[in-house]
């Protein structure tokens, strides 16, 4: 008695999926809004050093901003104030169209730096002067977020896939708002960067723990549709970060603000459902068949109840050798299921690095932050319904393919335009975002697709840890600017090249059944036709 028969009796895209995607909505709009936190609340604002130390109450008083500007402050090559340098005494002949500076001595600021705060009012940078000497600790405060979120995966995999989808996500929940709460009140920089670490990984569980729950109670024909909409919470949060950004510009209320959905999750989450494939695969039965039957009923099939009883349940999962205990090592345990976890851990790290690489990059493109933002977010759902077609047509592997080799194209188009040109080079960027958003959405279902039940969590935290390894280093490859300004472009062209070839390993799972078993990965998969499907 398969799982996938049982859901296409009872539908499985009826009343219950909805409510259940609608409530794990709840939770998964505030994911963007930490994901991608860093482009506001880690923002480096225009500065250049306080030149207090210049007022004398006589003549520096008296000048204009510019002046002092002029006087404190040694030009760089385009004419621009320097953000880290300045004149040891006032340089006054400079207000007389003087700018002979050859018995001047400059030296790195001595008295802070002054900030313009037409943009942010406050920013991480702003609260400890993470600029000039200290500017790689703003880059690393997304890194410390995503390492995070790279070591909670792997736990949250293990312990879902141990002790069920539905108390890991009330986890999940619990400890984000807690820590992220906690980050907003930090009162120091390492205080602040523990918190942001320990947000991460929690936040790691509502991320791959939701999806699979999700996916795990929808039939096969509806697969496709369900990690579509799901992925929609993607775009929907990254609408939501654009206005909270806009409107609440000082960091700490930012944080608070882009928290505040989780309350209504974890009060949604006494509705959330167990997953019944994880309770069969577990030996449940009894449990799995309670949750069957809620689907059923809220869906308006119980008369196909009939058949399913908890021993029919228990008799099924037995005989397809239910009762094991499966870990991470299990996932190397047979060539097919090692050559599936090497190809899709190397996938996922690549579509990753990329897609955070332009999404970091937001101030790259010449336009208001909060403009960008919103653009990128607005591609995403036209994008997003034209991969839902490709996939039902087409399939994962040629989508996930073709969406890398794009994006690789983008970005290496983007590297022969100039940053005068930002019309040009913001439509590129935004079809390259568009593309790699195409491969994350993918990347998601087909992941779900690929890893047997009984270690999809395994899995699906593994490609997860690898692909917050990529999100770790993508912020850190823009400070390889000081070593060629071209290098952070060219790199991550190549990556999404390089990862749109490996996806080409990867099997199709287009309209097939998922796995239960590893052993169920050596036979052919199943198709199911759409005749069958609807039957």
């Amino acid at each position: 008695m398969n799982f996938d028969n049982i859901l296409s009796e009872i539908n499985g895209f009826g009343k219950f999926q909805i409510r259940l995607v609608l409530i794990q909505m709840l939770s998964r709009i505030s994911m963007p809004c930490h994901f991608l936190l860093n482009n506001f609340m880690a923002a480096v604002p225009s500065h250049h050093c306080d030149l207090g130390v210049f007022d004398d109450g006589d003549i520096f008083g008296n000048l204009t901003l510019d002046q002092k500007l002029a006087v404190g402050i040694p030009a760089e090559q385009g004419g621009t104030p320097s953000s880290c340098l300045m004149f040891s005494e006032p340089q006054y002949q400079h207000l007389s169209g003087s700018n002979s500076t050859e018995n001047a001595l400059i030296v790195q600021c001595q008295n802070g730096w002054v900030y313009d705060n037409s943009t942010f009012k406050s920013t991480v940078v702003t609260e400890w002067d993470l600029v000039c000497s200290k500017k790689g600790m703003s880059k690393a405060t997304a890194t410390i977020f995503f390492i995070g979120v790279m070591c909670g995966a792997p736990l949250f995999g293990f312990l879902s896939d141990r002790f069920g989808r539905r108390p890991l996500l009330l986890v999940s929940y619990v400890s984000s708002m807690v820590f992220a709460m906690l980050s907003a009140f930090s009162t120091s920089y390492v205080m602040f960067a523990i918190m942001r670490f320990f947000t991460g990984m929690s936040y790691a569980g509502i991320s791959i723990v939701s999806v699979v729950l999700n996916i795990e109670w929808f039939g096969i024909e509806h697969r496709t549709f369900s990690g579509i909409i799901i992925s929609l919470d993607w775009t929907l949060g990254n609408w939501l970060l654009a206005g909270i950004a806009y409107c609440v510009n000082e960091w700490r209320m930012l944080i608070l603000a882009a928290t505040s959905p989780l309350l209504l999750a974890i009060i949604a989450w006494r509705w959330l459902p167990e997953s019944a494939r994880w309770l069969m695969a577990n030996g449940k039965a009894d449990a799995a068949h309670h949750y069957i039957m809620m689907c059923a009923k809220m869906n308006n099939r119980t008369k196909f109840m009939d058949d399913i009883t908890p021993k029919a349940l228990l008799e099924s999962t037995e005989a397809d050798g239910g009762d094991n205990k499966y870990s991470f090592v299990d996932l190397f345990r047979t060539s097919d299921i090692r050559k599936l976890a090497i190809c899709s851990g190397i996938v996922w790290f690549g579509v990753a690095f990329t897609y955070y690489g332009i999404c970091l990059n937001i101030t790259g493109f010449g336009l208001n932050p909060y403009l960008t933002q919103f653009m990128f977010a607005s591609i995403e759902m036209p994008m997003k319904i034209c991969v839902y077609f490709f996939l039902e047509k087409i399939g994962r592997r040629p989508g996930e393919i073709w969406a890398m080799l794009l994006t690789g194209l983008c970005l290496f188009i983007n590297i022969f335009i100039t940053k005068d040109k930002w019309v040009i080079r913001t439509v590129v960027g935004v079809l390259g975002k568009a593309m790699s958003e195409a491969s994350f959405t993918i990347m998601y279902l087909f992941t779900t697709e690929l890893y047997p039940t009984v270690v999809r969590q395994n899995g699906l935290g593994y490609t997860s840890f690898l692909a917050r390894l990529g999100v770790s280093v993508s912020p850190l490859i823009m400070l390889l600017e000081d070593v060629w300004q071209l290098l952070p472009a060219v790199t991550y062209c190549a990556v999404a090249l390089g990862t749109g070839l490996v996806a080409s390993r990867l099997p199709e799972t287009l309209n097939t059944q998922l796995p239960e078993f590893i052993k169920d990965l050596e036979k052919p998969r199943v198709k199911r036709t759409r005749k069958e499907q609807v039957q």
